[in-house]
């Protein structure tokens, strides 16, 4: 026997048993024809095909960034070669990648390395690419995709925990995914906060009915408890992202908590069968690992809403929070007026979430089907606000001002239908600030805090407005407490806490901190101009490279007319930097 260091790719078909159940004959071809075109294009990624069963492939390269590589051109190619066929006859293919050791013994490679990738492979959803902590490490800073961080997974026969990444294309809106754990944590600007009384985590609700296109129903119940909670002052409430890193149900929830870094968790269950619903629900106290509450609800689905109203009242008073009725009153909701705007809303946060260009235009198609259901639900309108800010961010308009004025008129129109809700007031606040409206972004920023005061997102974006309007020392400090509510934050943090340092002279920070993204691929324009600040031209012009080659029609001037700085300075001081560095 020999070992050998490789990259170990599996490939499958999603559906393939069900597909042959309706044609095999077509499916078979189908398939084989795929799989062939893997085989004709390995060879220019240094790769070799080493075999296939049925709608399997199992490949080997020499290096992480080719297998990668390779893996994301197939996936775009698949997905061109869908487009013109119905979705009964699409072909979507899971890739699995791991970076680790085989043993060869003539023709037979074994070993551990090979059963990671083959269990990172089934885990992976149709479409997606994904690797381990192993491949990530070494591709990180070598490609310009960005990586979105699917949790630590204890997978069956499997002796440790493996760090599992999807891949995304776009490296952009993969910084609005969750991300590793850090060490920012450790730096000396980041106070480390004691375990509060009244901290918690809202752990995700498992699903128990038959149906899994009811999944969405436990998702939203899970989603509104968390922001019942958040609205609270007295509350310190982990961000829905990173609790999301627990759905598996891997950890117990009291082990979820500690590691959070919060004194309670809640977990339940939901079964949902026609029109109604059980929901089993308890609240542990993970210092003392004991449960201090658990109840079980049947009740028709209609009553969902007062039903959210009631397990709030509950924790709240579990919990010792000294809240009033009346303030709790104050809070609530408006609830839309039918259930069927709800499970709009929900289905479209799903698809919304995933940030790229096709799933956020559902995720609108789905938020109108909302409106159209319930014309005066105001989440539903906050929530298409957010979609033509995503236009806007991610230059997916065509004309991105009427993007911008979209996101504004949609925005007040939630306001205007409920002005107790923070979305509405956040997704202002985002359409002012790059309409260079200063001062009304940063009221409709601070009146979003008001009303949920936990919610890390808004944090961050008001810290990034607070950064363009000269008050980076203010954007610093809130970033650094959205990082305690978000424990697996995302590169979007960082990238505005490194700007802020940038903006602070303090270019040490500023290049320590965006080190530290999953992938510094949109950073570099920070690291670019911080070395040349600092007078290490070499590694500026290097980063400048970076920055080329991710961008190739990259200008300084289009960068400045975008920037929503209130001051002149400012931009004049990033524009120095970068074109210094030969941008």
């Amino acid at each position: 026997m020999r070992r050998r260091l490789v990259a170990i790719v599996f490939a499958d078909v999603a559906n393939f048993s069900s597909m042959m159940s309706v044609d095999e004959v077509r499916t078979t071809i189908s398939v084989t024809n795929r799989l062939e075109k893997f085989r004709e294009a390995i060879k220019s990624y240094s790769g070799e095909f080493k075999g296939s069963a049925g709608d399997s492939a199992f490949m080997l390269f020499e290096s992480a960034v080719d297998a990668v590589t390779f893996a994301v051109e197939m996936q775009k190619a698949l997905e061109e070669e869908n487009e013109d066929l119905p979705q009964s006859e699409q072909i979507h293919f899971r890739f699995g990648i791991n970076l680790g050791e085989v043993l060869i013994s003539g023709n037979e490679i074994t070993g551990e390395s090979i059963n990671i990738a083959a269990r990172i492979e089934s885990f992976a959803a149709p479409g997606q690419v994904c690797i381990s902590g192993a491949a990530y490490d070494h591709v990180c800073t070598k490609l310009k995709y960005g990586y979105e961080y699917l949790g630590g997974q204890d997978f069956k026969n499997i002796g440790r925990t493996i760090d599992v990444f999807q891949v995304h294309e776009n490296p952009t809106t993969a910084a609005m995914t969750p991300g590793l754990r850090r060490n920012l944590e450790n730096s000396a600007e980041f106070k480390e906060r004691p375990i509060a009384n009244q901290s918690i985590v809202v752990l995700p609700f498992g699903f128990q009915g038959s149906d899994l296109g009811d999944q969405w129903f436990a998702d939203g119940l899970t989603e509104d408890v968390t922001t019942n909670l958040s609205r609270f002052q007295e509350f310190f409430v982990i961000a829905r992202g990173s609790a999301n890193m627990y759905a598996d149900r891997s950890k117990s929830p009291a082990q979820a908590a500690r590691e959070l870094g919060v004194r309670y968790a809640v977990d339940g269950t939901v079964r949902k069968a026609g029109s109604r619903i059980r929901i089993t629900l308890q609240l542990l106290d993970a210092l003392q690992d004991r449960t201090i509450w658990g109840e079980q609800y049947n009740r028709d689905v209609e009553d969902i809403f007062d039903l959210q109203d009631e397990i709030t009242q509950i924790i709240v008073t579990a919990t010792a929070a000294r809240i009033e009725a009346t303030e709790r009153e104050r809070m609530r909701l408006l609830p839309p007026a039918n259930l069927m705007a709800y499970g709009f809303v929900l289905k479209g946060h799903r698809h919304v979430l995933k940030y790229t260009q096709p799933e956020v235009r559902h995720a609108r198609q789905l938020y109108e089907n909302a409106i159209g259901s319930d014309a005066r639900y105001a989440r539903a309108y906050a929530a298409k606000s957010r979609t033509f800010n995503l236009d806007w961010r991610y230059d997916w308009a065509e004309k991105p001002d009427v993007a911008l004025d979209d996101a504004l008129s949609f925005a007040r129109e939630a306001i205007d239908l409920d002005e107790a809700d923070a979305r509405g007031f956040g997704e202002l606040g985002f359409a002012h600030l790059y309409r260079k409206e200063h001062d009304p972004a940063i009221n409709a920023y601070t009146r979003a805090l008001k009303l949920n005061p936990n919610d890390a997102d808004l944090m961050s974006d008001m810290a990034d407005a607070l950064a363009h309007m000269g008050r980076s020392e203010e954007a610093v400090e809130l970033l650094q407490k959205a990082m305690r509510l978000n424990p697996f934050y995302p590169d979007q943090y960082i990238w505005h806490l490194g700007g802020a340092y940038f903006n602070l002279k303090r270019y040490e920070d500023a290049i320590s901190t965006i080190q530290k993204m999953q992938n510094p691929t949109e950073g570099r324009r920070i690291l670019a101009a911080s070395y040349a600040h600092l007078g290490r031209i070499k590694e500026a012009r290097a980063q400048a490279d970076l920055v080329r080659e991710a961008h190739p029609n990259f200008s300084v001037d289009r960068w400045a007319a975008v920037q929503p700085d209130k001051f002149e300075d400012d931009v004049q001081h990033f524009l120095d930097g970068m074109k210094r560095a030969g941008l």
